[in-house]
């Protein structure tokens, strides 16, 4: 709802309720839409073609209105927040490095590398606004016209906006193509509609510092889904096979590291 009165394209909320005298659940009844979610769909398909060469505008220009959201005033609930006086980026960068040491039964020396790396990039602007914390094609409803709506805010925290610009890059989520932001457009192309739309000033290399963490978390997500399986909670292939993934973020952390040095 504060998206939607912010103008970003949602699904309007109809109904929310939290009364267990209404339903033994949280629950919630949206606006149905009508448009494709599937990326290798709009990064392949000639039909949406007309879609690819606005979408990385839509897009930036749509970021820049979900981080002008008032979440102080308006008390949003639920919103994880850094710590006072710390950076976003060290903590869940700390996290992140901590985990993979933890769950990995074997050694990764570009992680180890990578976060050296970040370590000592940690962006020193203490800048918070809302993010939506998955901002990916992934999580983009869209048609042949382009946005039909913006989905998924179950990560929505309070953190650095870069956040999500650096996300919407991050290699995972390009499915293959050579294009930067979101397999779709340029880096600078994000930059330059974010800052059209009113958004707050995000360097390159602000970016780049948040790509090379969304692959960094990336990892760990294929390190975690491989120590179910390992540790014996839930024995599944699948889960097996989605740790040799890892080394497809740490391939893309070095050319990160080797693009930005």
């Amino acid at each position: 709802r504060r998206a939607e009165s912010a103008g970003v394209p949602v699904p309007r909320v109809h109904w929310a309720s939290s009364d267990p005298r209404v339903l033994d659940t949280s629950f919630f009844l949206m606006e149905r839409l009508t448009g494709e979610t599937i990326p290798r769909r709009l990064l392949r398909d000639d039909a949406y073609a007309p879609a690819r060469e606005s979408l990385v505008g839509e897009l930036g220009g749509i970021l820049a209105r979900v981080h002008a959201i008032d979440f102080d005033r308006r008390r949003l609930r639920g919103l994880d927040r850094p710590k006072p006086g710390r950076p976003p980026a060290a903590d869940q960068l700390a996290g992140s490095v901590a985990a993979v040491r933890e769950l990995a039964p074997e050694p990764h020396p570009v992680l180890d590398l990578a976060a050296r790396w970040l370590e000592a990039r940690l962006p020193t602007q203490s800048r918070e606004t809302l993010v939506h914390g998955d901002y990916r094609v992934g999580n983009v409803m869209f048609d042949e016209k382009g946005v039909v709506a913006i989905l998924d805010w179950e990560l929505a925290h309070v953190g650095d906006p870069a956040e999500d610009l650096g996300w919407f890059c991050t290699k995972a989520w390009r499915f293959g193509s050579d294009l930067p932001a979101g397999g779709i457009g340029t880096r600078e192309a994000l930059l330059d509609a974010y800052d059209q739309g009113g958004g707050p000033e995000v360097s390159l290399d602000d970016l780049l510092f948040w790509e090379a963490l969304g692959s960094f978390k990336v990892a760990l997500v294929f390190i975690r889904q491989a120590y179910v399986h390992l540790s014996g909670a839930m024995p599944s292939l699948e889960l097996a096979s989605l740790g040799r993934r890892t080394a497809e973020a740490e391939e893309a952390l070095v050319e990160i590291m080797e693009e930005a040095s």
